[in-house]
């Protein structure tokens, strides 16, 4: 049954300070609004030799215990927890933890102010060391993968074939449509924005040879692979990482089998079987793309354009452009395996983790692609 705290001063005859309290009732959040009141109107008044009886103290929990050391102080609290003959042993240890946090709170230094200066200087330097980091833990899966695939190509009898069909259905088959719509669709514009500069200087007619060359070489290969990293790279993150969340990588290692030839190397040979595939299907798409707006807005013929491609646009455009492929489906296959292993085991790690294999795919996809392009530009090739 509930009781009613209450707060009684003792009477002093010499001053108007009570010469002491006795405290009683429920000291409980239900009647936390009205103890409030009370206790800041007695905490000013008394002194150090006020006697405080506890005896009479009913129900107590964590609110009506932050009352108390508001009231006495959290030293004074404690000593009287301590000394409280009828006090119950587990109402002791409540005011006793209750007041050496609310103490251990009010002795915390305030956080120095960093200037703004130095915080910026300092979340530069954690960013380039995060990047460091991240490299070398690449550099070191693409070492241990590469390993394990020329261990396994040594070994047919432990291929695993059906989950490398499963995965190629997955990231290959599946993906056939989206890309070539998108490249189609990229292709068209290509064209028209081509025909319209061009048209300015009286070469409408190299929009053919623009929309090849571009698709050839650079944006067949470019488009299926940042469509590949949004893709598959986070579908492979997500899959291993709630394997590792779940604690079934684990279990296989358990078993004594290797995590690698079981989840990384299908992954990765399918997406080396996929990408290039892919990206031929791009390249046809896109150059299909530009047939269409060439043959509504400029008058060529698909005869015409077919004839143009074959005279002018030599075959190691075609050669250049699919030799990035493989490189490209490499990495990022192994990115996303290797996000998926980073997960520490709950969902917003899983997320994170999704997030972070998607933007480093496509950033590893656009720097090695203009670094190539240079080189093969200064090469001639």
């Amino acid at each position: 049954m509930s009781t009613a705290p209450f707060i009684t001063p003792l009477e002093s005859s010499r001053t108007d300070a009570p010469s002491g309290l006795r405290i009683g009732g429920d000291w409980t959040l239900p009647h936390y609004a009205s103890l409030e009141a009370e206790v800041l109107a007695l905490r000013g008044t008394l002194n150090s030799a006020a006697s405080i009886d506890l005896q009479d103290l009913g129900a107590l929990d964590t609110a009506g215990a932050a009352l108390l050391v508001e009231l006495l102080g959290s030293q004074r609290l404690a000593q009287l927890a301590n000394d409280a003959p009828g006090l119950a042993s587990e109402r002791r240890a409540l005011l006793q933890a209750v007041g050496n946090a609310i103490a251990d709170a009010g002795d915390a230094q305030p956080a120095k102010r960093i200037p703004a200066w130095r915080e910026f200087f300092g979340q530069i330097g954690q960013a380039v060391e995060e990047l460091w980091q991240q490299g070398v833990a690449l550099l070191g899966f693409i070492g241990m993968t590469l390993a394990a695939m020329f261990a396994l190509l040594l070994r047919p009898g432990r291929w695993r074939i059906t989950s490398l069909v499963a995965h190629l259905q997955q990231s290959g088959l599946n993906a056939v449509p989206i890309v070539a719509l998108l490249t189609f669709l990229v292709g068209a514009v290509v064209a028209f924005l081509g025909a319209t500069v061009l048209a300015d200087f009286g070469a409408s007619i190299y929009t053919v040879d623009l929309v090849a060359f571009s698709f050839l070489r650079e944006f067949g290969v470019l488009l299926t692979a940042i469509l590949m990293a949004g893709r598959t790279a986070s579908a492979f993150t997500a899959q291993i990482g709630s394997m590792k969340a779940n604690e079934e990588i684990d279990a296989i290692r358990t078993l004594g089998l290797s995590p690698m030839e079981l989840l990384v190397l299908p992954r990765v040979f399918a997406l080396l079987i996929a990408l290039p595939i892919l990206t031929f299907i791009a390249m046809l798409s896109g150059i299909l793309g530009g047939a269409v707006v060439c043959a509504l807005s400029l008058d060529i013929s698909p005869a015409m354009y077919l004839a143009m491609l074959q005279e002018n646009i030599a075959l190691k455009h075609f050669v250049v452009g699919m030799a990035k492929a493989p490189v490209f489906a490499f990495l990022i296959a192994v990115i996303g395996c290797l996000e998926g292993f980073k997960v520490t085991g709950s969902a917003q790690s899983v997320g994170e983790r999704t997030t972070s294999s998607v933007v480093q795919s496509i950033f590893v996809v656009i720097v090695l692609d203009a670094l190539a392009a240079l080189f093969l530009m200064e090469m001639g090739w």
